[in-house]
């Protein structure tokens, strides 16, 4: 069995609010549809740990790292849009430490892919401070994990979330080793994430941002993916592939302006483990991020899921459309003029 789920009770317990989008029920949704048996028998599961207080601050100031900690058993708002509840921070430790159980269960042969259905999200999440419904940058700190744990020399992060994941490009935006790509909505929260923002010193290049308008469904997405990220994976050669997963790309998301349909994310999901498939030995490793619909997030995670299972729902006509019909959005030029001199299979 190549999949592995890292799941526990701990995520439901992150509660930031009534009538907070970012609720228990979206993992509730998630959890109930993995027991249907038709997915049920696609995966193993793995009991996430603790993230130890050294670990977070390889990406967070040990100073933001108390502050959260100090929430502990009580409800506190930390910004306008993220708040915590008694259990928050036990969760959000967690949530990391689910990154590094999935990443031990990849490198020691337990599975290919894993995928961390976990709360709180973590790509809006800075140095030091919380962000958009962000405690800890999980995938953030999965690639520090990787770096300082595992002796990987290159690292790339793909975050197909409806918003701009801010704090995963700060976290590496002068490295090298680490290469951030990602498409979002554009403008929109977090206001980051344009064309121009390419890294800094060493790490010019490596900050790959693809801004997109609202409206973009499964072929704009499709053509992004393939005219974009498969060339420049093919010449950075990750040794990992790490994916920040948001489903409010979906075309029902209440928070989102974005028409993606659960076969348009499981196309995603192909090219990222074509990529992982290609370069790492099968190496991926992905995260929860956003999607503010429940259907939407059953829907697309079960078809992400069927897909890194070799039991695409991808229909052979619909397949055939994204990967030989082109719809550029009018963004994708720019984005190959940018980036041209850094990646020359974009001239």
């Amino acid at each position: 069995m190549n999949i592995a789920i890292v799941k526990d009770e701990i995520f439901l317990k992150h509660n930031p609010g009534e009538y907070h989008p970012e609720r228990p029920e979206r993992l509730e949704k998630i959890y109930s549809r993995l027991e249907k048996p038709d997915i049920n028998n696609l995966y193993k599961i793995l009991a996430p740990r603790e993230a130890t207080f050294e670990e977070l601050t390889w990406n967070h100031s040990p100073e933001y790292v108390k502050t959260v900690q100090q929430t502990s058993g009580q409800s506190v708002q930390l910004d306008a849009d993220t708040a915590t509840s008694p259990e928050s921070y036990e969760a959000a430790i967690k949530a990391v430490g689910a990154q590094f159980v999935g990443l031990d269960a990849i490198f020691s042969d337990q599975a290919k892919q894993v995928f961390a259905l976990v709360r709180p999200p973590g790509h809006h999440a800075e140095y030091d401070r919380a962000m958009g419904f962000c405690l800890f940058n999980n995938v953030a700190l999965a690639a520090h994990y990787a770096l300082k744990k595992l002796g990987l020399k290159r690292i790339l992060i793909v975050d197909w979330d409806l918003h701009h994941g801010n704090g995963t490009q700060k976290s590496f935006y002068h490295h090298r080793e680490v290469l951030f790509f990602s498409s979002h909505q554009y403008p929109y929260y977090p206001g980051t994430g344009t064309v121009e923002e390419i890294g800094e010193g060493e790490g010019k290049g490596f900050t790959v941002n693809v801004p997109l308008p609202a409206g973009c469904g499964d072929l704009e997405y499709a053509t992004v993916y393939r005219q974009i990220l498969l060339p420049i994976a093919e010449r950075f050669k990750p040794e990992l592939v790490l994916v920040s997963a948001g489903f409010d790309i979906y075309f029902g998301d209440p928070l989102g302006g974005m028409q993606v349909t659960p076969i348009g994310v499981a196309y995603l999901a192909r090219l990222v483990k074509q990529i992982a498939d290609k370069h790492c030995n099968g190496r991926l490793l992905l995260t929860l991020e956003g999607g503010y619909s429940l259907q939407g997030l059953a829907d697309s995670l079960a078809a992400v899921l069927f897909e890194l299972a070799g039991r695409s729902l991808i229909p052979t006509d619909k397949l055939e459309e994204m990967e030989e019909k082109d719809r550029e959005p009018e963004v994708l030029n720019y984005v190959k003029a940018v980036h041209k001199d850094f990646w020359p299979e974009l001239a």
